[in-house]
């Protein structure tokens, strides 16, 4: 169970770590440029060093994040002990012969002849 939350707890830094290499990643089309996006010179990484740094780590990470989008899927249908303990589920109830009906109340007899 620890080590469902655990991995929960990477999943979100690797997110918000693919969020920040994403957002450091300059704009190459007209609306960055619209938008205050100016030229080469305000790249923190140089021209043309930083992109291939920065577009191999959003590859890598984008990897990261969908296998474990993947994986804590896969995990929460099983819930979250199933990590650790080995069990796919747990074991379904048994089930039971139906109640019998319930007996029928003796009707009284009623007299066959009637006094006159």
């Amino acid at each position: 169970m620890i080590a469902y939350y655990l991995f929960s707890a990477l999943y979100v830094v690797v997110c918000f770590v693919l969020l920040l290499v994403i957002l450091l990643q300059q704009g190459k089309g007209d609306v960055a440029a619209a938008f205050g996006g100016g030229g080469s010179s305000q790249s923190a990484f140089g021209a043309r060093g930083g992109a291939t740094v920065l577009s191999k780590a959003t590859a890598v990470l984008a990897v990261l994040f969908m296998l474990g989008a993947l994986a804590l899927s896969i995990i929460g249908q099983r819930g979250p002990g199933s990590l650790l303990s080995g069990t796919t589920a747990p074991p379904a109830p048994r089930q039971t012969a139906p109640a019998p009906a319930p007996a029928q109340a003796p009707v009284p007899a009623t007299p066959t002849g009637t006094p006159k």
